[in-house]
């Protein structure tokens, strides 16, 4: 499988984490490793996601970027990683 680092900034609600993980399981993607914290307005989120699949990420990037409250996404890189059962 191959391993896709996103960065993901999106507006606070109490929703949004949700709605994220949900795009991320009905697009074939599995979460290895998130980590997301407040700006210092406390307005706005950054989330920084790590997640497994052998899909192209293109596809999971241009649904979140549909979501509403999702100011961004970004693909930081991706490593190829033999993962076992």
């Amino acid at each position: 499988m191959t391993e896709h680092q996103l960065y993901i900034q999106t507006r606070f609600r109490s929703e949004v984490l949700e709605r994220l993980l949900r795009v991320v399981r009905h697009r074939g993607f599995r979460v290895c490793k998130m980590n997301m914290n407040q700006t210092g307005n406390g307005d706005n989120i950054n989330i920084h996601l790590t997640v497994s699949s052998e899909r192209p990420v293109n596809l999971l990037s241009s649904q979140l970027t549909k979501l509403a409250d999702v100011n961004s996404v970004e693909i930081l890189n991706q490593t190829s990683q033999q993962i076992r059962a």
